[in-house]
């Protein structure tokens, strides 16, 4: 059973050697332990870090994004013959004692993914408009995921090999509730495990402020949404329109035969204009569900097609 541990990262060539000294170099039930690093384009000395303590690294000329680098650690781990995949971040956030817990549900057959819950809404490092924003964040991210999963955003994780070959990285800018979606919506076993987590070396990197991330957050669900409920997505959009068209047809009949006054076909013509984009939404939210249909069974294609390409790594 081959680990691979998997650490992306950009300029931590403070940090970096923090995280690999603490990595497991035994775990039971696991014969070899491999730490692969996704240099992103880093401009500091993080490679040499990484060649002096004989990590695997994978290199980016520039400065692609964690969704891009996190697909790029695990086509690599799996082209080396990965059974377990594990991700940390090289900020020496997650400890990597915690490794042997991650791996151990994975062991015993009891779960495909494996998450390290920080309950951010609790950490004592966030401030307390993080900490809110978190747990509301987390609240939302669930309700789309189709998951329970505790903490959405944890990038401290660990995967079977059946589930990197079932998931597929389409977003640039995080990963994280990405995949959980799709896990959920795949039929594979995600559970938590707790975990502390170590005190911020520096500021988080992929966002300038708080505000940015919230909004690059908020536009990643709602591009989530639209891709794995993209019916009730555009028949919500259609409701606005078509419910106030309704209104307007019974506000223009109640005066037509109360005879109250004359005209009222201005209520007509806003209606007929909220029916026809109201129309409109609804056909594209049929087509997005056809296309979503479509999307699954290439990915399952794609599913074989990597299970035939690495079962012989």
């Amino acid at each position: 059973m081959k680990l691979i541990i998997n650490i992306p990262c950009y300029n931590e060539e403070k940090t970096l050697p923090l995280v690999l000294k603490e990595i497991p170099r035994k775990i039971p039930g696991i014969s070899a332990i491999e730490v692969q690093i996704v240099d992103d384009g880093s401009t500091d000395k993080t490679v040499e870090v990484a060649r002096k303590f004989g990590c695997h690294i994978i290199t980016h000329k520039q400065n692609l994004g964690l969704g891009v680098a996190f697909a790029h650690g695990i086509e690599a781990a799996l082209n080396r013959g990965c059974d377990i995949f594990v991700n940390t971040d090289g900020d020496n956030q997650y400890p990597s004692g915690y490794i042997k817990y991650l791996v151990k549900p994975i062991l015993d057959g009891s779960s495909d993914i494996v998450i390290g819950n920080r309950t951010p809404w609790k950490v004592k490092y966030f401030s307390p408009l993080k900490r809110t924003i978190q747990f509301f964040g987390n609240m939302l991210a669930r309700n789309i995921a189709s998951s329970d999963v505790p903490d959405m955003v944890s990038g401290f994780r660990a995967y079977n090999k059946e589930s990197l070959l079932k998931l597929n990285v389409t977003t640039k800018f995080s990963y994280v509730i990405d995949t959980i979606a799709q896990a959920s919506k795949k039929g594979l076993k995600i559970i938590s495990v707790d975990i502390r987590t170590n005190a911020p070396t520096r500021k988080s990197r992929l966002s300038k402020n708080l505000f940015q991330h919230m909004k690059k957050s908020f536009a990643n669900i709602v591009q989530l949404y639209i891709t794995y409920e993209p019916f009730k997505t555009f028949l919500f959009l259609s409701m606005i329109f078509i419910v106030p068209g309704v209104i307007l047809v019974a506000r223009f009949l109640w005066y037509y035969f109360h005879e109250v006054d004359s005209g009222h076909i201005q209520s007509l013509i806003i209606a007929a204009i909220g029916f026809i984009l109201g129309a409109i939404l609804f056909s594209l939210g049929v087509i997005a569900e056809l296309i979503r249909t479509n999307r699954r069974l290439i990915e399952e294609q794609l599913y074989l097609k990597k299970k035939e390409l690495y079962k012989r790594k």
